[in-house]
């Protein structure tokens, strides 16, 4: 390596560039897109035509109770205060073959049999044309039921809060850290633009008991497949996500100038050097980051009245409300996954054991409107057709109590949300049984929702397969097409 080299790479690495190792990722997955000359190598195009261009993934760590959410089971009312085996229910969940052996307690019976049936919370009514019964939690998603495709039938295998990792990856944490669906996208699909990362993540993700980051992360597939954390300070958005303190933008497209030039000067030098021409690609592409990404995260630049449909006017709305907004400005600038979470940090913030009305009627005060305005907002500019949201959360809760008011962890039927994209509005598919304690009709692994995604998105899971690492066939789901 000659010394103009090596003065041209310390200029380089000093010039305040930390966010070139995402550029970096990017290019190096762009070009090696470009250069696919096999079935099992993403070319970046999709494998058919596509519903959906955006995903945007709202994440509930901790797990929300189904029946005071979007499964409303009246029968817990009708025999409240009896055990499950007292009900008329507890013959059928003995003999379910859905029903896991080793959910017990210390005294060796089945835990959940050992429960009180707690009644429902909390009252529902029916909303919107279709007329699905939504909880008065979750008033302003209730007026954009028409638009929602409602699952009520999902069933996981993790009983504890790795449940998390299990649903991003549908992989049980014992398995081991596999990739994630947002990585899936982004290895499959690639860049829609030039100026952003395209797999971005918002909001604690799960604490480290639940697989961290793993939810998010790119595993075997690498990491510039993974999810880039945002914050939304327009002065910090990104790690090096801003020129730095006192950079103005005049002298950074002075910098961007001259970085230029020294790039063709070492076209000409190096001609054949690949990796180094990936590079200088990287850095000038984090140039454009930090000339981007702060505009994202300026919300000042919306309307009062988006603002406010948001819900950035009110406190307790407006954290979630300003994740949501941004997540709609980076749609609409090509960001191909957006991942938010809410509740995270060790089991989660919905993970009611006990007052569990106190903890949920807070929790959906805090992301109902907001997520609802996304929908509203993106239906509006006409967005919504291109742009699959999805809801989810790790796992549902028990029909029985526990600690007298709450709810334990319950992964044998829960409900989860998809909307725009292609998804059919006005549909309540799949069911739990009368107590929602098993999923019975139409049931869905967690795995069935990342195919039904990466379908919308016209990419086959099976085209993605990465050599040396073999795949279940449950790891790939089957798309749910009673939906779409």
């Amino acid at each position: 390596m000659n010394r103009q080299t090596l003065v041209r790479r310390h200029f380089l690495a000093n010039a305040g560039l930390g966010m070139a190792s995402v550029a970096l990722n990017a290019m190096l997955q762009r070009d090696a897109a470009a250069e696919a000359t096999t079935a099992t190598v993403p070319t970046g195009k999709p494998h058919f035509a596509p519903r959906a261009k955006n995903v945007i993934w709202f994440f509930m760590n901790g797990g929300t109770s189904h029946v005071e959410s979007f499964d409303p089971k009246p029968a817990l009312n009708q025999h409240a205060g009896k055990t499950i085996d007292e009900s008329p229910y507890g013959k059928s969940v003995l003999e379910s073959p859905f029903y896991r052996k080793n959910v017990r307690d210390f005294s060796g019976k089945p835990r959940a049999l050992m429960a009180k049936l707690y009644p429902l919370q909390i009252g529902f009514r029916p909303r919107g044309e279709s007329g699905i019964e939504v909880s008065d939690w979750w008033p302003h998603v209730g007026d954009c039921i028409d638009d929602i495709a409602v699952i009520r039938s999902m069933w996981t295998t993790d009983n504890d809060h790795a449940a998390q990792l299990q649903f991003h990856t549908g992989r049980h944490i014992f398995d081991g850290f596999y990739p994630s669906i947002g990585s899936w996208v982004h290895y499959g699909l690639g860049s829609l633009n030039d100026d952003l990362p395209q797999f971005i993540v918002m909001g604690p993700p799960p604490g480290d008991c639940c697989g961290g980051v793993g939810a998010h992360d790119g595993a075997y597939l690498g990491p510039e497949h993974a999810g880039v954390r945002m914050a939304l300070d327009p002065k910090n958005p990104l790690p090096f996500g801003t020129p730095g303190a006192g950079v103005q933008v005049a002298e950074r497209q002075d910098q961007l100038r001259l970085l230029g030039e020294l790039n063709q000067l070492t076209a000409v030098e190096h001609p054949h050097d690949r990796q180094l021409a990936a590079r200088m690609k990287a850095y000038e592409l984090a140039f454009r980051m930090q000339m981007s990404v702060p505009q994202i995260v300026d919300l000042a630049q919306e309307s009062a009245e988006t603002q406010a449909l948001y819900g950035l006017d009110d406190k307790d709305t407006s954290s979630m409300g300003r994740q949501a907004l941004a997540a709609r400005r980076l749609v609409e600038r090509g960001v191909r996954f957006v991942q938010i979470y809410d509740g995270g940090g060790g089991g989660g913030g919905w993970d009611a054991h006990s007052k569990l009305k106190a903890n949920h009627s807070q929790n959906c005060r805090r992301v109902d409107q907001p997520i609802a305005a996304l929908l509203k907002d993106l239906k509006r500019r006409g967005l919504l057709d291109e742009t699959l949201v999805v809801w989810a959360t790790e796992f549902g809760r028990t029909p029985g109590a526990e600690r007298s008011d709450g709810r334990d962890h319950h992964p044998y039927g829960f409900s989860v949300w998809m909307a725009g994209g292609g998804v059919r509005g006005g549909i309540a598919h799949g069911a739990t049984d009368e107590i929602g304690f098993h999923a019975v009709e139409n049931r869905h692994y967690v795995t069935d929702i990342h195919a039904t995604i990466l379908h919308q998105l016209g990419l086959d899971p099976r085209r993605l397969e990465v050599p040396g690492h073999k795949r279940l066939e449950i790891d790939f789901g089957s798309p749910i097409h009673e939906i779409l």
